[in-house]
C-alpha cells in the first residue's frame, strides 16, 4: 500500500494503458481521478476498482484542463501524482503526404496535452513540496517510425519536455520522468492485420508484446516515493529493443 494517503490523476484512463495504470495505483492505496474525453467504453465493474473521480476532459484544450484540474483538486483535496497518458496514433502516411490537420491534432493530443496538464498541476505540487509526474512517451520518440512522423515527433517532444521540466523542478520535491513502451497487448493491437502484428513483434528482442500490467508496474515505481533520486529520465519498457 505504498500510495496510501496519496491521490493521482491519470489521463486517457477510460481504457487500455491509462486504465491499467489507474488500477495499479488504486490497488496500492491511491485515490485516483480518471480523465478522458469519451467514457462510452468504460465499465466500472470491469475496471475492478472505484475511481475517486471521473472527469470528462479534452486534454488538447487548456481551458478544459484547467477546469478539470480545479474540479478534481476540489474532489481529491490534493494531487500527488499526475500520469499523462492520453494520446492518439494518427494516420500512417509518408511525411511529405501527411495531412496537415492530422499533424496538428496528433501534436495537440500527444504533446500539447502534457504541457497543459503539467502547467495546471505543477504549481500545486511546488506549493506542497512534493509531486510525481509520469509522462507516457513511446519507442517511436526514440527511434522514429516510418509513416508515423507526427506521432514520433510528438513523443520525442514529450521526452524533451520532461527533461526540461525535471531540471526546472530539481530542488522542489517534484520529480518528472517518462516511460517509453513498445506496442502493448491492447484492443488496438487486436485491430491490426496479422502481417503488421508479426512485423511489430519481430522488432522486440524478447519476441513478445508488452503487457499493460508491465507498463503499469513501471509507472507505479516512477510515481512512488521510492523513485527519489531519478528525474528527467526515460524508462525503457521495450523488451530490449531500446537499451539507451
Amino acid at each position: 500500500m505504498r500510495f496510501e494517503g496519496q491521490t493521482a490523476i491519470v489521463t486517457g484512463a477510460a481504457r487500455g494503458i491509462g486504465l491499467g495504470i489507474a488500477k495499479r495505483l488504486a490497488a496500492e492505496g491511491a485515490r485516483v481521478a480518471l480523465w478522458d474525453l469519451d467514457w462510452s467504453s468504460f465499465d466500472r465493474h470491469m475496471a475492478g476498482f472505484e475511481p475517486a473521480d471521473l472527469r470528462e476532459a479534452d486534454v488538447s484544450d487548456l481551458s478544459s484542463i484547467e477546469a478539470a484540474f480545479a474540479a478534481s483538486l476540489e474532489k481529491l483535496g490534493q494531487v500527488d501524482i499526475l500520469v499523462n497518458n492520453a494520446g492518439i496514433n494518427g494516420p500512417i502516411e509518408k511525411s511529405w503526404n501527411y495531412p496537415v490537420d492530422a499533424w496538428h491534432k496528433v501534436l495537440a493530443v500527444d504533446l500539447n496535452s502534457v504541457f497543459f496538464c503539467c502547467r495546471a498541476a505543477v504549481p500545486h505540487m511546488i506549493e506542497r513540496r512534493y509531486g510525481r509526474i509520469v509522462n507516457i512517451a513511446s519507442i517511436a520518440g526514440k527511434e522514429g517510425g516510418a509513416g508515423l512522423s507526427a506521432y514520433s515527433a510528438a513523443k520525442a517532444g514529450v521526452i524533451g519536455f520532461t527533461k526540461s521540466l525535471a531540471r526546472e523542478l530539481v530542488e522542489s520535491g517534484v520529480l518528472a520522468n517518462c516511460i517509453a513502451p513498445v506496442i502493448a497487448e491492447t484492443d488496438l493491437l487486436k485491430q491490426q492485420t496479422p502481417e503488421f502484428t508479426a512485423a511489430a513483434r519481430a522488432k522486440i528482442p524478447m519476441n513478445r508484446f508488452l503487457t499493460v500490467e508491465e507498463i503499469a508496474a513501471t509507472a507505479a515505481f516512477a510515481a512512488s516515493r521510492e523513485c527519489s533520486f531519478t528525474t528527467g529520465f526515460t524508462f525503457d519498457v521495450s523488451g530490449g529493443r531500446a537499451t539507451y
